[in-house]
């Protein structure tokens, strides 16, 4: 393979390479890169805290007041420990396909919970079934003690149905708006009726709950259940190209292609074999086209888990960690609303964009950034006596120079600009880094991060 080629593939099936990982690399072919990533992520790892103060507690504490409170900090508290664990596995992962995967669906069976039980039995689902069959996938989901609560379906019962799950799990998450209509919802609301979970984590149906009478879907009639109606669902080539277009538009552009999209679904639909189709995306010689190199703009995670490939840091405090995830727009665990993020140029804003610059020179030197009182976003205020706007912190990290060194000792400053920008510079930002060629290796590796270009992937 072409080293650009290369340096593209691990830019979307992670975050980015190494040259010391791309000269082992380049003897191989392309099947055997590709087969290596899959086998690689065959072993699923979950991902664990400690969270057994759970054990401590019962379904009666809480009505206890004060013992309920106090499962709530503790559940907080976690839950940051887990953002943590979760951004540092991201980084540090074999697995690479299965992780940057699993981030994906994470944007796309959308769910929030306060409960750290379920954000990590949830978050564990999406890894487990991150390059499998979609169908039992979506099933797995309807029955995650997290999404039940985050779209009502305890609610949801015989005689009174609850439509949230049954309007997301068409619009959101299979078949995109406009694909079924009101009378579908509310038919499909009542065959998931009687969807519940206990204190646990553990899923429960309750068959009290659960409406017997026949229901009419997509103009069939039956006394359809829940997985019956994914089973209805998925007959639906609808949902193959659906499918196929989310992780067209995550993994290759944000343009969307109509014969690459064909492609795809023609390999899906029917199988649903979510590793057969990512292989596909891979092998294809439109994923390497030169409209898709450097095209896309890096989320928030991926800008912070790069750099990270580039130059090994370990934040030292996981709330510090969340503070430049809440300054660069993207928490994990903690999405925006039901539809998740927003994606490519809505990434970058005003106010992301001075905190994306600065950011590489701030982590990397453990200085201090200045942020606004009033909301998230890095502030540029030019008053700086107005103190209330003004909130300073320094973000405190180990940085594993040494690393980078040796994986970039064969580096020269010019070698750099194509290993850490990847993209085509225009001219004035290539005479600005002539400029620059006297610095040491790492703060000119600190000035390319801190360039817009550096914000493609």
């Amino acid at each position: 393979m072409e080293l650009a080629h290369l340096q593209h593939l691990y830019n979307r099936i992670g975050f980015g390479v190494t040259p010391k990982q791309l000269k082992s690399l380049s003897s191989k072919s392309k099947k055997e890169i590709i087969d290596d990533l899959f086998l690689l992520s065959e072993k699923v790892t979950p991902l664990k805290v400690d969270i057994s103060f759970v054990g401590n507690y019962s379904i009666q504490d809480l009505k206890d007041i004060t013992k309920r409170r106090e499962l709530q900090k503790l559940s907080r508290q976690k839950i940051v420990e887990y953002n943590f664990a979760w951004l540092n596995r991201l980084s540090n992962s074999t697995e690479l396909l299965r992780e940057k995967m699993t981030l994906f669906w994470a944007n796309h069976f959308v769910c929030e919970s306060k409960n750290i039980l379920f954000v990590q039995q949830f978050n564990n689902s999406l890894r487990e079934n991150a390059l499998e069959n979609f169908g039992d996938f979506v099933k797995t989901i309807a029955k995650e003690p997290a999404m039940i609560d985050y779209l009502n379906s305890k609610q949801n019962k015989k005689g009174s149905p609850n439509e949230n799950f049954a309007r997301e799990l068409m619009e959101l998450f299979t078949l995109g708006q406009d694909q079924y209509s009101q009378q579908d919802i509310t038919e499909v609301a009542k065959a998931f009726t009687g969807y519940s979970r206990n204190f646990r984590g553990d899923f429960v149906f309750k068959n009290r709950q659960h409406d017997e009478n026949e229901k009419t879907v997509f103009g069939k009639t039956d006394n359809f259940n829940g997985e019956d109606i994914i089973d209805l669902i998925l007959e639906k080539k609808q949902c193959a190209k659906f499918i196929c277009e989310k992780i067209y538009l995550y993994f290759v552009n944000d343009n969307l292609n109509k014969n690459h999209i064909e492609e795809m679904s023609e390999v899906f639909y029917g199988n649903y074999n979510i590793e057969k189709l990512m292989r596909f995306v891979f092998t294809t010689n439109w994923f390497y086209g030169e409209e898709n190199l450097s095209a896309k703009i890096k989320s928030p995670i991926e800008f912070l888990v790069g750099m990270n490939t580039i130059v090994p840091y370990t934040i030292e405090q996981p709330k510090k960690a969340i503070l430049l995830q809440k300054l660069l727009s993207q928490i994990l665990l903690r999405p925006p609303n039901v539809a998740g993020w927003k994606t490519g140029k809505y990434w970058i804003d005003s106010n992301t964009i001075v905190t994306r610059l600065r950011l590489p020179s701030v982590l990397l030197n453990n200085a201090e950034i200045t942020y606004s009182d009033k909301g998230d976003e890095e502030a540029m205020v030019t008053n700086f006596s107005a103190k209330k706007l003004r909130k300073k912190t320094f973000v405190k990290a180990t940085i594993d120079w040494e690393s980078f060194d040796e994986n970039f000792k064969e580096s020269s400053h010019q070698d750099l600009i194509t290993q850490v920008l990847g993209s085509k510079i225009n001219k004035g930002t290539k005479a600005l880094l002539e400029e620059k060629q006297n610095v040491s290796k790492r703060d000119f590796c600190v000035q390319l991060m801190s360039l817009p270009e550096y914000q493609l992937c």
